[in-house]
């Protein structure tokens, strides 16, 4: 090897060792996957319109607070698409405690207006109730807002209402999450508007595994049903208390599934648990639901409770039946 390849090949070395030291310096601070507590509000860059905010008196002087939420510090786990992705590079290598601004070109917002995306429907395929300029419709399983209503006809805008938009973002890191189950609280508020009561538990769970097969079985018994046998193992479990309004929440009937599968990815637990408590009524029993001590009455044992309490249900029969003649 010549001197002059001895050079370029520690000119090379010296490169990479370069890159590797730059890459462990862009590795400083938060990541995606880290979870972090946001505060943030935006508008669209004309000021004129609030697109979203975590501050409860933004929402009181933009006349939104009386919406169903609360408006608080959000939990997000950067790179998941919880937040616009310029937010989500812009909080990449920052700290807690530091703050910004960001501007989402339309493109990356809510899109660019498209006037394709305007039709003129008949109104009789929109509800009589919602047959007025900027109501909300679906109209053929598009979503959409009516811009303009005139005898049976109206004109629907399919585009987002912040399409041709663009939104500037100004946001603070509070701090970063390391509690899982403030995480996993988090991560179901973002999804449902909603923190419910839950935690974490390691638990023993009964659970089937195969049977490794002894040395002296022949390999080549490809027919043979693997066996199976009953063993003890670990799962760490994320229980969750249903309120009725977890359980009649739309995202939460539609997409129950998805929501636990990422919580399980998100926070690392093997299963999701959902108990749904119900409380007791004081005594207040529902007639006919439910027997006394020792289980419900079958047929016989209301015979011969009657019987017991020396009444004839023959006679109640009749009773009920000329009452109901008489009205």
């Amino acid at each position: 090897m010549t001197e002059e390849q001895e050079a370029e090949l520690d000119e090379q070395a010296d490169d990479v060792e370069a890159e590797a030291d730059g890459d462990a310096d862009e590795a400083d601070g938060l990541q995606n996957g880290d979870f972090v507590e946001l505060e943030y509000t935006a508008y669209t860059t004309d000021g004129d319109q609030l697109v979203d905010t975590t501050d409860p008196d933004i929402a009181e002087e933009e006349g939104v607070a009386d919406q169903n939420q609360e408006f608080k510090p959000r939990t997000i786990v950067i790179g998941e698409g919880h937040i616009f992705e310029g937010v989500e590079d812009a909080l990449v290598g920052s700290e807690p405690g530091d703050s910004g601004t960001v501007t989402i070109d339309a493109e990356d917002a809510f899109g660019e207006y498209d006037p394709d995306n305007v039709e003129t429907v008949s109104a009789e395929k929109i509800d009589e109730d919602d047959r007025y300029p900027g109501a909300n419709v679906q109209v053929d399983g598009q979503q959409g807002y009516i811009s303009t209503i005139i005898g049976g006809r109206a004109r629907v805008d399919f585009n987002h209402p912040l399409a041709g938009e663009d939104v500037e973002y100004e946001y603070e890191i509070l701090d970063e999450v390391d509690d899982r189950e403030q995480q996993a609280a988090g991560l179901f508020e973002m999804y449902l508007g909603l923190e419910p009561e839950l935690w974490i538990e390691t638990d023993e769970v009964e659970e089937e595994v195969p049977v490794e097969p002894d040395e002296d079985e022949e390999e080549d018994d490809e027919d043979a049903e693997p066996e199976f046998e009953t063993e003890l193992v670990e799962k760490e479990t994320l229980y969750l208390e249903a309120t009725p309004q977890m359980t009649m929440n739309q995202q939460w009937m539609m997409g129950k599934q998805q929501i636990g599968q990422d919580i399980i990815d998100q926070i690392g637990v093997d299963r999701v648990i959902v108990q749904e408590v119900i409380d007791g009524m004081g005594g207040m029993g529902m007639p006919g639901m439910m027997g006394g001590m020792g289980g419900g009455m079958g047929g016989g044992d209301i015979e011969d409770a009657l019987e017991d309490a020396d009444v004839d249900a023959d006679e109640i029969v009749d009773e009920l039946e000329g009452a109901a003649d008489e009205e």
